[in-house]
């Protein structure tokens, strides 16, 4: 008598109805020299991964590889259990977020954002070797992919993409400005007044300034929120601060008109920060890797000759000197 083995990850969607697809460029990419499908695919992890896993594994190339698109297809789990599980499988080594700066015909310069999959778990070094064989690929003479723009009739509307739907900007305010606006329609933890987002303007306009657009400087800003925001304003001042992507080089070769340019960067599968991929182990950036640590590694020790209580109480009275 046949066994029928039974996996227990959910299947893709139905041809009748299709996954949500990310825009032209975006979304789900498969990894090179991947296994045939088995059944014991992903048994080793645990049960929510696994499911996870599996579901992520039959998407077809493309697809949206949002949490929010995710958990909508995913009944049994949130936004925050699918932001988890994401997490653990990019340190298992299953997935690794890269994004991609595209110059294409007419000058127009975007970001594109991929989520690389392997059924396979790969190590650090494997993720390594195929970010710098995009980076090759990407600076390679010859032609290269170019994301050719769509016209907005013709982009399917789906979920994700009505929430990211801007409203008029009064004439006279700059793009940062305009993003930080839509961050509250996003996100409602990080509404901001409009004296806010005057506060935090030139901040956010200095990311325009490094190659970025208002769509990634939103994605960067809402990616990883913590349960409750205390203060809207001052987190995202400090993300504005933290997350900031590096000053492009002040003297780049300028290309041969007409050449498509691309950048490939990895990204903290957590929270988005970009990174080479020696510095992001797992897929994560150090503060995600280590959350409980502190910021600076050269803080001072203690001294040995006084006491705790002592000491704590000077770093008080310094704290209230004007």
């Amino acid at each position: 008598m046949a066994i029928q083995h039974l996996s227990s990850a959910p299947s893709a969607p139905a041809p009748s109805r299709p996954y949500p697809m990310a825009s032209p460029g975006y979304g789900k990419r498969s990894a090179p020299d991947q296994q045939p499908r088995r059944a014991e695919d992903f048994m080793l992890l645990p049960l929510r991964e696994r499911n996870i896993a599996g579901f992520v594994d039959r998407l077809p190339e493309g697809a949206a590889m949002d949490v929010k698109g995710l958990a909508k297809q995913l009944p049994l789990y949130g936004q925050q259990a699918v932001g988890s599980a994401l997490k653990a499988l990019s340190v298992a080594g299953y997935l690794r977020r890269v994004r991609c700066l595209v110059t294409g015909e007419g000058g127009q310069v975007r970001w594109v954002f991929r989520t690389f999959w392997s059924r396979t778990a790969r190590d650090n070094e494997w993720w390594g070797a195929l970010m710098a064989a995009e980076v090759q690929r990407a600076a390679a003479p010859g032609p290269v992919e170019v994301v050719a723009p769509v016209a907005p009739a013709a982009v399917p509307i789906v979920p994700e993409q009505r929430a990211r739907e801007r409203e008029p900007v009064p004439e006279g305010h700059s793009p940062a400005y305009a993003a930080l606006a839509q961050l509250g329609r996003v996100d409602a933890r990080l509404a901001l007044s409009a004296a806010d987002c005057a506060v935090l303007e030139p901040l956010a306009a200095e990311w325009f300034t490094r190659g970025v657009d208002a769509d990634y400087l939103v994605r960067a800003l809402v990616a990883g929120l913590p349960a409750g925001v205390g203060s809207p304003v001052g987190l995202v001042r400090r993300r504005l601060t933290d997350k900031i992507p590096p000053q492009a080089p002040t003297a780049p070769v300028p290309p041969a008109p007409g050449t498509p340019v691309r950048r490939v960067m990895m990204e903290c599968t957590k929270c988005g920060v970009p990174g080479r991929a020696e510095a992001l182990p797992g897929g994560l950036c150090r503060a995600c890797r280590e959350p409980g640590r502190g910021a600076p590694e050269d803080t001072a020790e203690l001294p040995a000759e006084r006491d705790v209580r002592t000491y704590v109480a000077g770093l008080r009275d310094l704290l209230k000197a004007p």
